[in-house]
């Protein structure tokens, strides 16, 4: 899907614009929440939290976390033209945007969003990254739990009724005022994997435990493609 590059739509009065119409869109929504206490008295006991999606699944659910901003949690988004927009689009709503991906300023990144977890114990982690391939979780999701002893939670969106864009993971959008369930999976622990082998096999257990949940278009009641 092809961007456009003008300033204009990087500009603070744009994003401005945009937030307003994106929070409007989500207060239509009728969102579910599924298996939430585990992870929530876990943060508020002080341990810190991880939380995983999809790509595919990323702003429905940021229609749920923004409930949770309060925490001041962060994400790391692509260091792209898309990213930049995303990045404006987060700081509005209270989440702290760590730029850089797994293809580009990984390793800053990563540094970057391992010291914004241990400040904030809580940081959502798009799994797949900002390019896929769908369903394959990259390695430094493994990483940055395990040096902020942070669980791991897979958060899944399901939606009575949504579009989707022909992209690399199928981009999901639920269409307004859909039914929307924000299911969280059971914890994963992953500090006592020692090792390139142990860091894998905790790569592998996450990766087959989100896959099922990835949504494919043809079994939606309702759909139009972009």
């Amino acid at each position: 899907m092809a961007v456009n590059t003008n300033p204009i739509i990087k500009s603070d009065i744009f994003l401005d614009i945009v937030h307003v119409i994106l929070r409007l869109y989500f207060y239509t929504f009728r969102v579910t929440a599924v298996n939430e206490t585990t992870w929530l008295q876990h943060l508020k006991h002080g341990g810190s939290v991880l939380l995983c999606c999809w790509h595919q699944q990323f702003l429905p659910i940021m229609a749920y976390l923004y409930r949770h901003r309060r925490w001041s949690p962060s994400l790391m988004i692509s260091q792209s033209n898309d990213g930049d927009i995303g990045a404006g689009l987060c700081q509005r709503t209270g989440w702290r945007p760590v730029r850089g991906s797994s293809s580009r300023g990984g390793v800053k990144a990563l540094m970057g969003i391992i010291r914004e977890l241990r400040r904030s114990r809580l940081a959502a982690h798009i799994v797949d990254g900002p390019r896929g391939p769908a369903g394959i979780v990259k390695s430094g999701t493994i990483m940055l739990a395990q040096a902020t002893r942070a669980i791991v939670v897979p958060v899944y969106l399901s939606a009575d009724r949504a579009w989707f864009f022909r992209s690399w993971d199928r981009f999901m959008i639920p269409k307004p005022f859909a039914r929307l369930q924000v299911q969280f999976g059971e914890p994963h622990y992953v500090n006592d994997a020692r090792g390139k082998s142990d860091m894998e096999n905790c790569r592998r257990r996450l990766e087959s435990a989100m896959r099922p949940h990835l949504i494919s278009p043809c079994v939606q009641q309702s759909k139009a493609n972009f």
